[in-house]
């Protein structure tokens, strides 16, 4: 797990952060607000993205950050940077749960509490703030003690973003002590929301000539009188990251890592399968770093390539072959498992990957047993059962190491040769093992007349 770390850290310091800042709108331009989004689980990757954007509006002068969000929620750590630069941004935040049918769930609820503005649209909800502690990606039992210690810290972080923001602090521990959610309607008859919109256009209508208190303390104006929305992407570098940690490219990528490795180790002097397959590997190790990777998955994955090699070596009519199969697409379903999701490799990315996979290593594995049978191509080992002429004739000998010796010419070269019965000149003779210089050799055919 260390290079999967040191790759991550890598990763997310290199290259430029989000593109350039904003340009301060003038006094008589449209009040600037800066579109972010949080669409999918909380990770690195998405906290870097909200921080870069803040910090772009903020150089920027944008009168408001406007963070529209659908998430079953996240990483801790992700969570707190995020709420972090929040509470910092100089420009007023506002976190609104939209399209219909979106949550704000676990971290995705801390985040909407957080913030300057909580909004929301009709058929959404938010809540069900409830720690989990995982091993492998599955959800553990711990003792009372611990237990409580845990809750207490969850509240506790709770209490101290939504305290200050005016928030009902009594209800939103609900949602962490009691895994409690809460529709549109029922937050903003709690407290813990400050408006409901239909849309987007209808949130910043409702938000022009509002007051609201910051997280310092002072209060601030609204002025969005014409907004003018700029909308910030992720980059095409956050884009490639985000796309690395989905559970079905990460598996894809586990696989073409290790494939490429194993041909260039079994057929060295290749090149391409180990390049192609070592920035696999490096990237799927980074992927592992934020994916919740379960052991008993990743070992049945191992025991599926063991399996596939030993059909090639062994004779199985099959079933070494057919039970890595299932081995392999256990581990592929079982690999990555999010207790805030359930999300994890799909069936058909699983299906689709691993009858190629098996078929490949099988067929490499062979090729690799059979080349051990092969004559050697080098040396004078690949004279060995070569036809040759006879020059000179080869007297004969009790025995293959007496007697008279000839000259035989095999390969566009003249050999000393030497047989067990004489020979004469054009027979062709088949060459039985090199002794030095010396070929022996034994007659095929002798010439007519």
């Amino acid at each position: 797990m260390t290079a999967g770390r040191l790759l991550f850290a890598f990763l997310l310091s290199a290259g430029p952060a989000a593109g350039a800042p904003l340009q301060t709108s003038s006094a008589d331009a449209p009040a600037r607000v800066v579109a972010l989004h949080i669409d999918g689980e909380i990770d690195p990757v998405m906290a870097e993205y909200i921080d870069d954007g803040i910090d772009r509006a903020n150089d920027g002068g944008a009168a408001l950050v406007l963070v529209t969000m659908d998430t079953p929620g996240g990483l801790d750590a992700s969570m707190r940077q995020i709420i972090q630069h929040i509470i910092e941004s100089r420009a007023p935040v506002a976190v609104y749960v939209t399209p219909a049918g979106s949550r704000a769930a676990s971290a995705g609820f801390f985040i909407l509490l957080s913030a300057d503005i909580a909004a929301m649209a009709p058929g959404t909800h938010t809540g069900a703030a409830s720690p989990l502690l995982a091993i492998g990606g599955y959800p553990i039992t711990v003792d009372e003690t611990l237990k409580k210690k845990i809750l207490n810290d969850a509240t506790a972080y709770l209490r101290s973003v939504a305290d200050r923001r005016g928030r009902n602090v009594a209800l939103a521990e609900t949602a962490i002590t009691d895994a409690k959610a809460f529709t549109e309607r029922e937050a903003i008859d709690g407290r813990l929301c400050d408006v409901v919109a239909d849309s987007r256009e209808a949130l910043l209508v409702q938000l022009n000539g509002r007051t609201i208190t910051r997280f310092d303390g002072t209060t601030a104006r609204l002025a969005l009188p014409h907004p003018e929305i700029v909308t910030i992407e992720m980059t095409a570098r956050q884009r490639f990251l985000a796309r690395v940690v989905q559970p079905d490219v990460f598996f894809v990528l586990l696989l073409v890592g290790v494939l490429g490795l194993y041909t260039e180790f079994t057929h060295p002097g290749l090149v391409a399968p180990g390049v192609v397959g070592g920035i696999a590997l490096l990237l799927a190790l980074f992927a592992m770093h934020v994916l919740p990777i379960n052991l008993a998955g990743l070992l049945l994955v191992a025991l599926a390539m063991a399996l596939f090699i030993l059909e090639a070596k062994y004779t199985s009519h099959g079933v070494l072959g057919a039970g890595g199969v299932v081995a392999m697409l256990l581990g592929a379903l079982m690999l990555v498992r999010s207790p805030i999701t359930g999300a994890g490799v799909s069936l058909g990315v699983a299906l689709g990957t691993t009858l190629p996979f098996a078929a490949l290593t099988i067929v490499l594995m062979r090729l690799v047993l059979r080349s051990r049978a092969w004559a050697p191509q080098t040396g004078v080992e690949e004279l060995l059962r070569e036809v040759g002429e006879v020059r000179e004739p080869i007297g004969g000998a009790t025995g293959e190491g007496d007697g008279g010796r000839g000259l035989i010419f095999v390969h566009g070269e003249l050999w000393r040769a030497a047989a067990t019965t004489a020979i004469p000149r054009g027979a062709r003779v088949r060459i039985l093992r090199v002794d030095g210089l010396t070929l022996y050799v034994e007659p095929i055919e002798t010439p007519s007349g």
